[in-house]
């Protein structure tokens, strides 16, 4: 715990401050509507039903204001630039957007069911309190029709008692935008889930893309002023306290308290929301105009295991290690965009992809590209985007792990370090680099062989055999592979890979790895970067935990992952 809370004591303290900052406005608008005068005459019909929903909906809109930051990856690109001398501590924030995202998507659910139940009590009081017949001071406030000479005097929106909750809910501004809202919010929640985003993407994109119906919804959603509060000037001159108990005088002309006054609370939504709204309009605004420039593709190459790379050059494109791309190819879909990170490197006169058959698009993807007859498809291109691999080249020591084609931004990593030594450019801060890869299949091992093998053979000749070490392991084999391995184990090359390097057979045993880099490198910042499966970043996390030290002079593991 000890560990965890080193490592992430920033993130722990915006988490602290954003809840912080969730329960100061929930607690300030509860007690503003369940203390305030102004509202005394509309708990006499709600109760504190009226304080739950006013809370909650305080709540809503302030993460409603924040969930578009975090997608405005432009934006985050750019900060991610000018904070490249910050403190790496600093930066990591900046690739916990999605998680960021998630647990706001998280709060605005909860304030929504807590807004929904709260405006089904008022709902229903309101419809009790119309039809109430007892002369009691609720059936009275909500008996002040709208056709009241003096003033806006009604406070009860039913006005007649054949008016159900149905209609009203369907009637309403309010109402019918808080249904729409409900559903929508719904549709993205339950299309946001793990299943569906891994086996059927094209329906979460679709889905999540609903939002701006929930934005506009929102903005509208308080026209019409159903929640009322009785006006300044009343006040002062009927308080509640004084008068309240005097209702039934309010009809004396002769009496000094009169019938009290009310006013609808104008619409706040809308404040909320219109910044972050207006920056994310201009973020897509800005990638349109990127997506619509040239792409053209140089070179298509067909891997095994139905792996396609493509090979790109577009004007004014710059990039840098283990960035990623947004890729839309407008003969499968005009609106989808596939996120890819970059396997070459910023020294490359060109930028690359490899893209693995993992859904319906990215299988018509390669099919496209497989057609030897016809025309080659269009591409469209958005970013590059930075992740948390752009740091790789921060830390002294750093433990590149990538599992199947999570192996692509240590591709752009690897060919960059390639480059440097080729124009003898020694002077990294990284000292020694651990490359994992975790393969079902030998053929995977194919994609990036021969950058390897050239990788291996400069460290050779440039007299850095410890600086790369490669950890490759097959987990998905038969017996015949095993054996035809077992007996050439003695070779100078693996069978499998033509490295000086051997493949191991089954998966890392990471407690083993983890002990023996802190036991290599006692004194080092060691970098952790991973590209794979939710599983695999559990037990890596737990890894970085349980073996940085406590002292900040000793060996410390700093968890990256990729996120887009």
């Amino acid at each position: 715990m000890a560990n965890c809370l080193l490592n992430h004591w920033l993130s722990v303290l915006v988490l602290v401050m954003w809840l912080g900052l969730n329960v100061f406005l929930f607690v300030n608008a509860f007690l503003s509507y369940e203390k305030g005068d102004k509202y005394y005459y509309t708990r006499e019909i709600l109760g504190s039903a009226l304080a739950w929903a006013r809370a909650s909906a305080r709540c809503l809109n302030f993460n409603s204001m924040l969930i578009l930051f975090p997608m405005c990856r432009n934006l985050l690109s750019f900060l991610r630039g000018t904070c490249s001398f910050c403190r790496r501590t600093l930066r990591k924030q900046l690739d916990h957007n999605l998680t960021f995202h998630k647990l706001v998507a998280y709060m605005i659910c909860l304030h929504t069911a807590i807004h929904i139940v709260a405006h089904l009590f008022n709902f229903e009081r309101y419809d009790r309190s119309r039809q109430s017949t007892d002369g009691s001071l609720a059936s009275v406030l909500s008996s002040l029709s709208h056709q009241e000479k003096e003033g806006d005097s009604w406070l009860n929106p039913m006005q007649t008692t054949n008016m159900t909750v149905i209609y009203m809910t369907l009637t309403s501004i309010p109402g019918f935008t808080g249904v729409i809202i409900t559903i929508v919010l719904v549709l993205m929640v339950t299309s946001s889930m793990e299943f569906i985003r891994r086996s059927y993407f094209e329906v979460f994109w679709y889905t999540h893309h609903i939002f701006i119906i929930y934005f506009i919804g929102l903005g509208i959603h308080g026209i019409g002023g159903i929640v009322r509060g009785q006006t300044e000037e009343s006040i002062k001159e009927n308080h509640p306290y004084r008068c309240a108990e005097f209702f039934e005088k309010w009809d004396d002309h002769d009496f000094h308290c009169k019938s009290p006054q009310f006013e609808g609370n104008s619409a706040e939504s809308w404040k909320w929301i219109l910044a972050p709204g207006v920056l994310y309009f201009f973020e897509r605004i800005l990638r349109l105009y990127r997506s619509q420039q040239q792409v053209m593709i140089t070179k298509v190459v067909m891997h095994p295991s139905k792996v396609l790379e493509l090979q790109m050059i577009k004007r004014g494109f710059s990039m840098e290690v283990g960035q990623y791309i947004f890729v839309n190819c407008p003969s499968i879909s005009y609106l989808e965009w596939h996120p890819f990170t970059l396997t070459s490197a910023p020294e490359e006169d060109f930028f690359s992809i490899h893209v693995r058959a993992a859904g319906d698009w990215t299988e018509n993807l390669i099919k496209a590209f497989e057609q030897q007859n016809s025309p080659i498809p269009k591409i469209e291109v958005d970013g590059p985007f930075g992740t948390a691999s752009e740091d790789v080249f921060q830390y002294e020591v750093a433990m590149l792990i990538g599992a199947g084609i999570g192996v692509t931004p240590f591709a752009s990593i690897l060919k960059s370090i390639w480059y440097k030594f080729q124009h003898a450019d020694h002077n990294l801060k990284t000292q020694t680099i651990y490359f994992y890869w975790i393969c079902r299949e030998t053929g995977a091992f194919a994609w990036f062989n021969d950058l390897l093998a050239s990788l291996e053979q400069e460290m050779e000749e440039s007299g850095k055999v410890g600086f790369l070490n490669f950890r490759l392991f097959l987990t998905g084999w038969d017996n015949n592979i095993a054996g035809h391995a077992a007996l050439n184990f003695d070779k100078a090359t693996d069978i499998l890979t033509g490295l000086k390097h051997k493949t191991f057979f089954g998966r890392p045993m990471w407690d083993k790895e983890f002990s023996t880099i802190a036991t290599i490198h006692p004194k080092s910042v060691v970098g952790v970067f991973l590209c794979g499966p939710q599983a695999l970043e559990k037990c890596l996390r737990k890894c970085c935990h349980q073996y940085s030290s406590l002292d900040p002079r000793k060996t410390q593991f700093y968890f990256n992952k990729e996120n887009f």
